[in-house]
C-alpha cells in the first residue's frame, strides 16, 4: 500500500478519544499490517530525566530492549544526534543492538516537542535495504502528528 494513503488513517487514529498509548499502538498495528517490510514497529520515549529511552507501545516480536541508554544502538544514537538514522544493513553497524536474527534493516526517526527530542519511532525490517526517502518522509509526518498529541503530555 502506498505510504501516502496511510496518512489520513494515521490522523484519524490520533484524533479519536482513546488514550495516547492506545493511539500509538493503533499506529504501530496500522504500519505493521499495511507496509509489508515493516516487521517490528514501536515507539521509544525519554525515560524521565534519565539519559535513556523506555519502550512504549509496539507490535512485533517481544524485545529485551525495554530500556536503551543514550548512545547505545541505533535508537540510542538518534537520542543523542537528534537526526534520522536509516540503516540499510544492520550487520554493517558496529553499535547495533540485535533484537532478532531476522532483522536486516532499521529506520529510526526522532519526535520533537518544543524543539526537544522526547522520543522516536523505530522500524525493523526483515528485508535488506527496504527504506526509501518516501519511508523517511512518511515517518517524519507521523512523528510530527504524534508530537502534536504529546505537547503537554507526561512523556515530554
Amino acid at each position: 500500500m502506498p505510504l501516502n494513503t496511510l496518512k489520513s488513517q494515521v490522523e484519524k487514529l490520533l484524533n479519536n478519544e482513546k488514550s495516547l498509548d492506545e493511539q500509538l499502538l493503533a499506529i504501530c498495528e496500522l504500519l505493521e499490517t499495511h507496509v509489508d517490510y515493516y516487521n517490528w514497529v514501536g515507539f521509544y520515549f525519554k525515560n524521565g530525566n534519565k539519559n535513556e529511552l523506555k519502550l512504549g507501545p509496539y507490535v512485533g516480536e517481544p524485545t529485551d530492549h525495554v530500556i536503551i541508554p543514550f548512545g547505545k544502538g541505533i535508537c540510542g544514537q538518534v537520542a543523542v544526534s537528534n537526526k534520522n538514522f536509516v540503516v540499510p544493513d544492520v550487520a554493517a553497524q558496529d553499535n547495533y543492538i540485535a533484537c532478532s536474527i531476522t532483522v536486516k534493516a532499521e529506520i529510526v526517526i526522532p519526535i520533537f516537542v518544543n524543539g526537544e527530542n522526547i522520543g522516536q519511532i523505530d522500524i525493523d525490517s526483515s528485508t535488506p535495504d527496504p527504506f526509501t526517502d518516501a519511508d523517511e518522509r512518511f515517518l517524519e509526518f507521523i512523528c510530527e502528528k504524534v508530537a502534536e498529541q504529546l505537547d503537554g503530555s507526561p512523556f515530554k
